[in-house]
């Protein structure tokens, strides 16, 4: 996704044609990700549907693509990588974007044909194959994208279970009033929930046997328990590696020729004060389109307020910030229907928010006033008509 959108800014907005190469172990052109757990997964999407730039813009603007192609060593000083089939490239200038990769359950009797995995377009399509003749799912996690197969498996008609380790859905995220709301949910569309357990072991392909006894049976099981970021390369050419590729605020390396983007990238948090990795679509996106801008000779710090969406069975929402500061809570709405917003705040100062269904001047408020750092009133937050009302 880096690539992708890093192409498509360079080259519509005054990017010489010939500069620049994609080189990816993935064998389809620069996609999008989220319709992956989405529209591709439930087939409203076709694989055309999901790419960033079609195969004519490469071709129009003689962006170089080497797909299938695994990158071996990389060589700073000398500008050089190195292909696994032996073949040398040389660079300017380098963007590391090797985004992150599943983690695997490691239990006994668990392998590459009884669980599935989501990360790619090649996941996704072996998944959404795999559905249609299923009839018991089990989706392992309780994160944003185990929600999204699962609502998309049980709204194919699949008998479809969650197993999640703690004691509510999303935990990472949600507070324990909108697990609550979407627990509830998810129930009334069929789908059941064991929690506070892990799979012990698959037996015979299709028997999950759990660590508090008890047994699942399915014909397809997805895990999505999490990703790590991709940094091996990177390490192993000597650049600063701690809990991804650290860069600084232009998104530079400490090797004056290559910067990083997307899911691996390590960068500071101007806004919050902090180092930051961030594992979602709009991260990558937006790096990708700050690099492309820097190429062509605006150096600026990467400034941005963290984004996220997801869509499950009819609904939406949205999140933006980092809420790991916050002191209090505000809820707009009514938790029990499906149109609630959530406001947390620090010293008074919004520093997150999630929206689902409700009116577009929260949705545009929750990045300004985060970025403004304006002090709010959470009475008027909570009871006001507009989220402006309670900027003092």
């Amino acid at each position: 996704m880096v690539a992708g959108y890093c192409a498509k800014e360079y080259a519509e907005n005054g990017g010489k044609a010939g500069d620049l190469a994609i080189v990816s172990s993935d064998g389809a052109l620069p996609y999008e990700r989220p319709p992956l757990s989405k529209g591709f997964l439930a087939g409203k999407d076709d694989e055309k549907g999901v790419l960033i730039n079609d195969s004519e813009f490469y071709r129009a603007h003689d962006v170089e693509l080497k797909l299938n192609t695994r990158v071996s060593s990389l060589d700073p000083e000398r500008k050089r990588l190195r292909t696994e089939s032996g073949e040398e490239l040389q660079f300017e200038k380098l963007i590391l974007a090797p985004g992150a990769q599943v983690r695997t359950m490691d239990v006994p009797g668990a392998s590459p044909d009884n669980v599935l995995y989501l990360r790619s377009l090649a996941d996704s399509k072996k998944i959404r194959d795999r559905s249609t003749t299923a009839k018991k799912a089990l989706v392992v996690g309780g994160g944003f994208i185990a929600m999204e197969v699962a609502s998309v498996l049980a709204g194919r008609g699949i008998e479809t279970t969650m197993l999640v380790r703690d004691a509510r859905i999303g935990k990472a995220l949600f507070t324990p009033e909108m697990a609550a709301f979407f627990e509830q949910y998810y129930a009334d569309r069929g789908v059941q929930f064991v929690k506070e357990t892990e799979i012990a072991a698959i037996e015979k392909n299709s028997v999950a046997r759990l660590k508090n006894g008890n047994t699942v049976d399915f014909d397809l099981l997805v895990a999505g328990i999490g990703v790590q970021a991709v940094t091996g390369l990177a390490a192993e050419a000597g650049l600063k590696v701690n809990n991804g590729i650290v860069v600084n605020e232009f998104l530079e390396t400490d090797s004056p020729s290559i910067l990083a983007a997307g899911d691996a990238a390590n960068y500071p948090d101007q806004l919050f004060n902090k180092r930051r990795r961030v594992e979602h679509w709009d991260n990558a996106v937006s790096q990708g389109q700050h690099i492309a801008r820097s190429l062509l000779g605006r150096q600026e710090a990467f400034l941005h307020v963290p984004y996220f969406f997801s869509d499950i069975f009819d609904l939406s929402y949205e999140f933006w910030g980092d809420f790991s500061a916050a002191d209090r809570i505000v809820h707009r709405g009514d938790l029990t229907t499906s149109s609630f917003s959530v406001w947390w705040l620090s010293d008074s100062r919004l520093v997150a928010a999630f929206t689902m269904n409700r009116p577009d001047e929260e949705r545009e408020a929750a990045p300004e006033l985060i970025r403004s750092r304006r002090i709010l009133s959470p009475e008027r937050l909570r009871q006001g008509p507009s989220v402006h009302d309670a900027a003092s």
